[in-house]
């Protein structure tokens, strides 16, 4: 779900896990459906590092109503926020 104020919308993921034994690899995500996006892709790349782990994550999103800059920034800041809340619970959980 998005709510950044004005802009309110539920959508729904398509998600293609390739990770190995080790948790290492990468996560792809794409929009199957929602009323005010026009598409949703990213991914989160996972690898191990000496320090610990290294992760890369990368989204494009494009919304089908112009958008106010700064409300376009706090959507972004949303589901930027709501992706790595996500992740966090995911890693924790192991």
């Amino acid at each position: 779900m998005l709510d950044a104020g004005v802009i309110k919308d539920t959508y729904v993921l398509n998600y293609d896990w390739q990770v190995d034994e080790n948790g290492e690899g990468i996560v792809r995500w794409s929009l199957e459906r929602s009323n005010l996006l026009k598409s949703m892709d990213g991914s989160y790349t996972v690898r191990s590092v000496p320090e610990g782990t290294d992760v890369v994550y990368e989204l494009s999103v494009a919304v089908t109503i112009p958008v106010v800059t700064m409300l376009r920034r706090k959507a972004e800041r949303m589901i930027i926020d709501t992706a790595l809340r996500g992740l966090k619970q995911r890693v924790e959980s192991r």
